[in-house]
């Protein structure tokens, strides 16, 4: 049980460090549109269904661990969608708001959907 929770716990780590760089890179001052946080949820979306196929291959649940559960999870961020959204809600940009809200779920399941489509492609197609 000890191991899991380490690939786990490194996995996370290099995910927030990731996530971390790109919110350095990309800042938001509470106006405007969170380009980060958007950018880090769909990226995380399409490489957990990447993920998620590619894995399923495989019977290693260390993989899983380290990357789905681990890398994944440190990497993409609900609470600070939820914050930004309300921040946003907040100042009065409501229309700005249910752009990042429906952008964030529809281009985030779009892009899962995706990962998992070209991930059970027979490897020599891609």
């Amino acid at each position: 049980m000890l191991k899991e929770f380490l690939f786990v716990g490194l996995g996370s780590a290099l995910g927030g460090i990731f996530r971390y760089l790109i919110s350095t890179l990309i800042k938001w001052d509470g106006h405007g549109f969170p380009f980060a946080t958007f950018l880090v949820n769909v990226t995380g979306c399409l490489l957990i269904g990447l993920l998620a196929g590619f894995l399923a291959r495989s019977s290693s649940n260390t993989l899983t661990l380290l990357f789905s559960v681990g890398v994944c999870g440190g990497f993409t961020t609900f609470s600070t969608f939820a914050k930004e959204a309300i921040t946003l809600y907040h100042a009065n940009n409501y229309g700005l708001c249910c752009t990042y809200v429906a952008g964030s779920v529809i281009i985030g399941l779009l892009a899962a959907a995706l990962g998992l489509y070209f991930s059970s492609m027979p490897l020599q197609k891609l």
